[in-house]
């Protein structure tokens, strides 16, 4: 009964040995692999598996979850010969566990270096403006290479990216001094571009003034013109009257006509500006006698009885400027 008991016992500790070795439980985002002998035989995914116990043994545990990896610095010429300090960071996800664990060893250290590599490469063929002014697209050309080069490994570049990119300090005062230098110069265009369009909008206003001058003089040349139209056919219907009274006979309209230009030729006289002093024979008692005319006009226009034009007339003492006239 020791002996069996003894022999249970192994048989049950055994046993326990051969679950512990033949089942295997693996975390979620990780890939076991299995090696029989030394050789790859198969791929253990999260959860429960089982293996042959004591026959297959775990190899490479991997993880699959997207990694971070940094970029330190390191100094990049560029084609323009200006020397700039890089870093920056790459993101990757291991998709096949047993490439990543037999296609290549130290598979952190492999990205690294070929992110370097290519860092240099693709910087190197820019110039230092298209370096500070196209981060995507260096991003992406560097995604496009080291993706393809990682491929092999079982391994999926998905991003990468430029941090920093730090030119040496005496280049950077100079591209500050350029850069002031350039905002100056726009600042100077587009104060020139103001007082051009200033100067062309006072152009434009002094050019609409002159055409609404021009036309206020038009519209007063023809206001002109017209009341000198008016002021002729008036004188011409006044003239007309006058040859008419004439014509039937009647003298005091030729005392009118006559006693209006005289009246009006002294006035201009004593408007004239270098005419100080006027000493002229005026016969007053003729311009008398004219005015008198004037409203026998007026009664014969209106029809009021009074005397017509033989009316007899009577003497006027002479003046002490001349002969005296007559007057109805």
């Amino acid at each position: 009964m020791v002996g069996l008991d003894i022999f249970v016992i192994v048989f049950v500790v055994l046993f326990v040995l051969v679950i512990f070795a033949g089942v295997k439980t693996i975390p979620q985002g990780f890939n076991y692999t299995v090696e029989r002998f030394g050789r790859y035989r198969t791929t253990l995914k999260p959860g429960l598996n089982i293996i042959v116990p004591f026959v297959d043994a775990v190899g490479a545990k991997m993880n699959m979850m997207e990694q971070v990896l940094d970029v330190p610095h390191q100094e990049v010429i560029t084609r323009d010969n200006a020397i700039v300090t890089v870093n920056g960071v790459t993101f990757y996800q291991v998709v096949d566990a047993a490439q990543a664990a037999y296609e290549v060893s130290g598979l952190e250290n492999a990205i690294l270096n070929l992110t370097l590599t290519n860092i240099r490469t693709v910087m190197g063929s820019m110039d230092l403006d298209e370096l500070l002014s196209n981060r995507d697209e260096i991003n992406n050309r560097l995604l496009l290479v080291v993706d393809a080069a990682a491929e092999p490994w079982g391994v999926k570049i998905t991003r990468i990216e430029i941090k920093d990119i730090d030119p040496p300090r005496d280049l950077a005062d100079s591209m500050a001094r350029q850069m002031k230098a350039e905002r100056d110069k726009r600042a100077t265009i587009l104060e020139s571009e103001g007082q051009r369009q200033a100067q062309i909008l006072k152009a434009e206003g002094l050019k609409q003034a002159q055409i609404l001058e021009a036309e206020g003089r038009k519209e007063a040349a023809f206001r002109d013109a017209e009341a000198r139209e008016r002021t002729a056919e008036a004188e011409a219907t006044a003239t007309r009257f006058v040859s008419e009274a004439i014509a039937s006979g009647d003298m005091q309209a030729i005392n009118y006509f006559v006693a209006e230009k005289y009246v009006k030729a002294l006035g201009e006289i004593g408007a004239s500006p270098n005419q100080k002093v006027l000493m002229l024979p005026v016969e007053a008692a003729s311009v008398i006698g004219a005015i008198g005319g004037i409203a026998e006009i007026a009664k014969s226009a209106f029809g009021d009885d009074g005397p017509g034009p033989n009316t007899p007339t009577r003497t006027v003492p002479r003046s002490r400027f001349g002969s005296g006239g007559e007057r109805p």
